[in-house]
């Protein structure tokens, strides 16, 4: 039987009950705390590390199997202390064809404690220079497994840079040492910081139970403050910035005591001692458990919005705190997407942001995941494109608003924060929550997770027929609704206008067709199906306002390049669209329209990149297309009867393709050829605008030019 030898784990773990548990011997391996001294040497790539780890192994294992990136390589291994007479061990590499060569096995003697000690000795380099993705239409971080260089260091789960074992959730010590202007910053906190004769060394305490350790360093300029919450509770706030940026501060300081003034009531408290913002060498949005990682770019942009420090904000709860259960679906990002992204908007009071924010989402659902190619939210791990993105994101977000619908406002949000409450240092999956929500809200909820979560698709309503009899002060509306794909339970909003306002009409379906009456006291005259979308549903391309993004998603596309062969910006695009199609066969792949071309194509989304030279002939194609809305100019243009002009101007339009529903005619235009390298390089990322007009390159005004609603006018007792 083990007994409680080593008693300095007590004082990580906080529970020494914890420690004198009786062994695990059925329970796999797993490392209870890394007690880590590591030397970063940035200018060779080198790491230099010792690991003194607790492992819970049970009597009768005799094998353990480590993970360690094959460019570490292990000097010495032994088993207990040397005070207590430590005992050399055996490891070797796992070799042969299916072999991971990361794995080493590591034999401990036949008689050994239930837990034992490990201390390991290891070094070598870590040298994998992040790469930047030239996705044409999603914006994913450099790609690296892990890197140590002049430039910065950055390790983490992948890097494989510590010994560890699959499924451990442990604690850690770190002791890191780093060139002198160097700070080091992982989870937990900082316990200590000093400067010698060798440099830094920098001491973090990490004392909840975590996945992985990611650690990165830098020449940070660093500044904190306190804030505390309603409950008393203090967080360490902190900004980790490169010098140049180290004025910007503040700035991040006070947005992350905005969302925290948010979050902390809305989910509960705060589930780490510090949040700090951290500068990175290459592009990144990362949350970690006390920190988020964001690339220099980013932090430029002052990137503080809900989506994008607010999203990593609620990810130290919703994915940090209560850990995601990667082979039953990744519930995670969709529902902090639906927190940060989504519900920051509605608590603030902003309904016009809110419900832009539903059309993005369904908009996003509906272009980028073709029926064909759809699958369940249950099968959602991790994006890598688009598809990924609309469906583990957006729609995902979506099901959590079409649940609140259903079990209403108190359960929902006292169930989340329950969730939160329960499964914090757990693992959690979308059963999980289904439990969970079905005991606060006392409903059976297994229709909806079946319907919503492990089925495929969602379905296209239609406005089918509208009617109303009556006369005086009492009318009869009539509703009769159609969904097209597999039909779904749901209830879908119609909007009532009569002379007094309007209304909104909850109208439930649970098969191909509803029919469903209400009674009014005057004359409704037109109604529209879920203008608000609140409804989760695809929405037909003839329903979505005009923007790059569906010229992105036509099945026929066009590019007419009007410019100059020198004119590089344009150039550069005409080549990322190539380079990004041309895995695709060719019949779907962007065709390049020559210079004199005419008129505009019959079928499919066409995409102009001009110059002012060519304003004449740019504006011949789109009359048509956008009547008088945009005017080219070589000087400059109009836009809804507003003049621009001067050099530094530049201009990206959308108007849908005059006889070619759902098509687009896309257009961007540059007054002066140098007014168009920022637009051309960040071109898709606009892709939901439907007018963005730059100023040496600056946003100087955007817009959405808004489809038309599904609605019908009313017929009143049978006539039109």
């Amino acid at each position: 039987m083990w007994a409680c030898w080593f008693t300095g784990l007590a004082v990580v773990l906080g529970d020494a009950s914890y420690l004198c548990a009786a062994e695990p011997s059925r329970q796999p391996p797993t490392i209870l705390h890394h007690q880590l001294t590591v030397e970063l040497v940035p200018d060779r790539h080198e790491l230099l590390a010792q690991d003194r780890m607790e492992v819970a192994v049970g009597e009768d294992r005799h094998v353990l199997v480590f993970t360690l990136a094959p460019t570490l390589q292990v000097s010495a291994l032994t088993l207990g202390d040397v005070a207590d007479g430590s005992q050399p061990l055996t490891w070797a590499r796992r070799t042969g064809p299916d072999a991971e060569p990361s794995q080493v096995m590591v034999t401990l003697p036949a008689a050994h404690p239930a837990r034992v000690r490990l201390h390991w000795s290891y070094r070598g380099t870590i040298n994998d220079p992040p790469q930047e993705p030239r996705h044409l239409r999603f914006v994913t971080p450099s790609e690296t497994s892990g890197h140590i260089g002049p430039e910065g260091v950055y390790v983490s789960s992948e890097t494989r840079w510590y010994p560890d074992m699959e499924g451990s959730l442990s604690t850690f010590g770190v002791t890191a040492r780093t060139p002198r202007e160097w700070m080091v910053v992982t989870q937990g906190r900082q316990e200590a910081d000093l400067v010698d004769e060798r440099g830094r060394v920098s001491t973090w305490r990490v004392g909840e139970r975590a996945e992985a350790l990611t650690l990165v360093a830098n020449r940070f300029v660093l500044q904190s403050r306190e804030w505390t919450g309603r409950d008393g509770r203090t967080v360490r706030l902190a900004t980790y910035l490169f010098p140049e940026d180290a004025a910007l501060a503040n700035e991040y300081l006070d947005a992350t005591a905005a969302y925290l003034d948010v979050y902390v009531p809305l989910l509960g408290p705060y589930p780490f001692q510090q949040f700090a913002v951290v500068e990175n060498f290459f592009a990144s949005g990362l949350g970690m458990p006390s920190f988020t990682l964001l690339g220099s770019g980013s932090i430029k942009r002052h990137y503080t919005q809900p989506y994008a420090l607010g999203h990593e904000i609620v990810h130290s709860w919703i994915g940090n705190a209560v850990w995601n259960r990667p082979e039953s679906g990744n519930w995670v990002e969709g529902l902090t997407t639906y927190l940060a992204n989504y519900y920051w908007h509605e608590q603030r009071g902003d309904q016009v942001q809110a419900r832009d924010q539903r059309r993005l989402m369904l908009q996003g659902y509906s272009l980028y995941v073709a029926p064909a190619a759809d699958y369940p939210v249950a099968a959602f791990q991790r994006k890598s494109d688009e598809r990924d993105n609309a469906i583990g994101y957006h729609k995902s977000a979506l099901v959590f608003h079409q649940l609140r619908q259903v079990i209403g406002e108190a359960a929902f949000w006292g169930g989340l924060k329950q969730a939160v409450a329960e499964l914090s240092g757990q693992h959690a999956d979308w059963h999980d929550l289904e439990r969970l929500f079905a005991r606060v809200s006392h409903m059976d909820l297994r229709w909806f997770f079946a319907q919503w979560v492990e089925q495929a698709g969602a379905p296209q309503v239609f406005l089918a027929e509208t009617s109303v009899q009556g006369s005086g002060g009492s009318y009869r509306l009539q509703l009769t609704l159609r969904q097209e794909g597999t039909p779904v339970r749901m209830t879908v909003p119609v909007e009532v206008t009569r002379a007094g306002g309007t209304e909104t009409v909850l109208v439930p379906m649970a098969g191909s067709h509803s029919e469903y009456a209400v009674e009014l006291p005057e004359l409704p005259t037109a109604v529209s199906l879920d203008p608000q979308f609140m409804a989760l549903r695809r929405l037909a391309r003839t329903q979505i306002a005009p923007v790059l993004n569906l010229y992105v998603t036509d099945e026929r596309r066009a590019v007419l390049p009007l410019f100059s062969e020198d004119m590089a910006p344009f150039q550069d695009v005409v080549a990322r669209i190539q380079a990004q199609e041309a895995a695709l066969p060719a019949a779907r792949r962007s065709t390049v329209l020559p210079v004199d071309t005419a008129a505009l194509p019959e079928g499919g989304s066409v995409l102009i990149l001009a110059t002012a030279e060519h304003h004449a002939h740019v504006q011949a194609l789109i009359t048509k297309a956008c009547g008088g809305r945009v005017t080219l100019e070589p000087g400059g243009f109009r836009v809804d009867g507003a003049v621009y002009e001067g050099p530094s101007l530049a201009v990206l339009f959308s108007c849908h393709h005059p006889g070619v529903p759902g098509s687009v005619v896309t257009v961007l235009y540059t007054v002066h050829p140098g007014a168009a390298m920022k637009p051309a390089r960040l071109l898709f990322f606009y892709g939901w605008q439907s007018l963005v007009i730059f100023t040496d390159g600056a946003v100087a005004r955007r817009d959405v030019w808004q489809a038309p609603q599904a609605s019908q006018e009313v017929r009143v007792n049978g006539q039109p």
